[in-house]
């Protein structure tokens, strides 16, 4: 018999050996004949494995992803603002349907990124589709940022063009980054990693408005010559231009170094063991993941014959088509999980995206407001520092409080929450608007701003990585974060404009309070759809799917035996922990 010897690099998740002789690993359970318990004992191992720097590493490469990508959807507003300076002199902005097209081109490409690279990551598998996404984010960024006009393209036209290229990439960076992490990520932590990844939003929010006021301090001498954005020009100009290109460029920094690992992440073991039914293969990439490796190589013969005995247990048993796809959501119970994932999504965005049209009210009340600056340079700098104290507020804090207690208090009581004390705050913000004071306001503002981020803005987006089968989990988790995005653009480009109507020059925003009330309707709205969702704290992606497909409970939560010398051991893993 060929000498065996424990390798080095081994965990507590997975104990590999290897042949003197015949060089390649073997998993601790590949002499277990039944595909169904081989699956279980694997998963559980990796469900089991005890927090370590392997999860800190998928949460920072995912997380990087969600950094890039608040970086650049925040950058936009600072953009159209150096855009109107830059090519629309004696004016100093550009007109109001042009900024509100380069915000909306950003959203109307993530939907499409969303529900098409949901669906391919569950077609083709995660890996595969991993990193494509960030190669057009870092593409279009750098297309953004080297742009301009010429005699036959206009720059509006043009900048809509890559920004719309982008969203796509953003848009598949919502259900990739939350699967990949979801399915690598022990059941335990889930929420926290989840919520990590998710919080790399406001760091990226952080750090536009870090950037934004770093620009303006390196250009204060050209920009003060300048008594406002209208006489920009010159110096003064070509200052903004550098400026705006640097900011949009920046972008880029944070994918490129993320780049490589996303490339070189190994398939998560759930695809490959439900989907692809390829068992050598998963509990190779599940070692793989665990030791920082790019992924295995299994041996081909011993490949096969396990797929091959796959493939007959599991004769029966659903797989991923197009008539099984609309079958699964026919079930009632499949389709109110669905509708409850999207349609909370959707009124939250609504409102999540509206309500930055108190930002000038907000820049008044601490003082940064540009209406009393003296020159372009205090313009740009109230901008930034005002930009920069509204992130420090309220978003950043609401992130982390979710990543510290989603695992303690459940997704659906934070999501509840979140919701119902939004709906009270939109309604005092709506009904006594005319009648609160600045300072009240300002309070108010920031509570929703950590509410927002304490409650549905973080659950939204964890929730739909957990709660669906294997095999559609990606394309579900696209078409929910899709309808949010499509509740951006309803409040961004249908109910905002609503504030304006009836507009005298002594009242430009008569019915800002109505459309708070609107806002308020619509968190409301969120309550009722948050009964629609299960909750997923501490329960395994197994238990979860096997919820939708009627699984009896015996055959999902049946705790898998720990292996001890190779052999089953007869220890409860469940009842040991």
């Amino acid at each position: 018999m060929a000498e065996i010897q424990k390798t080095s690099g081994g965990n507590n998740a997975y104990h590999n050996f290897v042949r003197l002789r015949q060089p390649r690993l073997h998993n601790d359970f590949a002499h277990i004949k039944d595909v169904n318990e081989r699956r279980r004992l694997a998963l559980a191992e990796v469900d089991k494995a005890p927090f370590g720097w392997y999860h800190v590493r998928a949460v920072v490469v995912a997380g990087v992803g969600f950094f890039t990508d608040s970086y650049d959807i925040f950058t936009v507003s600072l953009l159209t603002l150096m855009l109107g300076v830059v090519y629309y002199p004696g004016v100093g902005s550009m007109p109001t349907t042009s900024d509100t097209a380069i915000k909306l081109a950003t959203s109307a490409g993530t939907v499409i990124g969303q529900l098409g690279f949901g669906a391919l990551a569950d077609i083709v598998g995660r890996k595969r589709m991993y990193g494509l996404e960030l190669i057009m984010i870092i593409f279009a960024t750098l297309g953004q940022a080297l742009t301009s006009s010429s005699p036959s393209m206009d720059i509006i036209g043009v900048i809509i063009f890559w920004r719309v290229l982008m969203g796509v990439g953003i848009g598949g960076d919502y259900p990739l980054s939350s699967i990949i992490t979801s399915e690598f990520a022990t059941t335990k932590w889930r929420g926290a990693m989840m919520g990590a990844v998710f919080a790399m939003q406001g760091l990226g929010q952080l750090c536009a408005a870090f950037v934004m006021l770093f620009l303006t301090l390196g250009f204060k001498s050209s920009l003060e010559p300048s008594t406002k954005l209208a006489n920009c020009t010159d110096g003064c100009a070509q200052a903004v231009d550098k400026m705006w290109r640097v900011l949009i460029g920046f972008g880029a920094v944070p994918g490129c170094i993320a780049l490589y690992y996303r490339l070189t992440i190994p398939e998560t073991p759930r695809y490959t063991f439900d989907v692809e039914l390829d068992v050598e293969k998963a509990e190779g990439d599940a070692e793989a993941y665990l030791k920082g490796k790019p992924g295995a190589a299994p041996d081909e013969i011993a490949r096969a014959t396990a797929k091959k005995q796959a493939l007959e247990q599991m004769k029966g048993q659903n797989k991923a088509s197009w008539s099984d796809f609309f079958g699964h959501y026919s079930k009632l119970k499949n389709f109110k999980l669905l509708a409850g994932t999207a349609l909370s999504w959707c009124f939250l965005d609504i409102a999540y995206y509206g309500v930055s049209l108190n930002n000038a009210t907000i820049l008044e009340a601490i003082g940064y407001s540009t209406k009393g600056a003296h020159n372009t340079y205090e313009i740009l700098y109230n901008t930034a520092v005002g930009n920069l104290i509204i992130v420090l507020a309220g978003a950043v804090p609401g992130y982390w409080v979710t990543v510290f207690t989603v695992d303690t208090l459940g997704r659906k009581p934070i999501q509840f929450m979140g919701f119902t004390i939004l709906t009270i705050l939109f309604i005092v913000m709506g009904f006594a608007y005319f009648h609160i004071s600045v300072n009240g306001l300002l309070a108010i503002f920031v509570l929703a701003q950590f509410f927002f981020n304490f409650g549905p803005n973080a659950t939204t987006f964890i929730v739909p990585g957990e709660c669906f089968p294997t095999r559609y989990r990606s394309t579900s988790h696209g078409i929910s974060a899709a309808m949010g995005k499509i509740g951006s653009i309803i409040g961004q480009g249908a109910i905002a404009p609503l504030r304006t109507r009836g507009a005298t020059p002594g009242n430009p925003n008569p019915w800002m309070d109505h459309v708070l009330e609107i806002y308020a309707l619509f968190m409301l709205l969120g309550i009722g759809s948050t009964a629609l969702i299960k909750e997923t704290k501490r329960k395994t992606l197994e238990e979860l799917a096997g919820d939708d497909e009627d699984v009896p409970v015996s055959e999902v939560s049946r705790a898998p035996r720990e292996v001890v010398n190779g052999s089953p051991s007869g220890v409860d893993i469940e009842a040991r922990t």
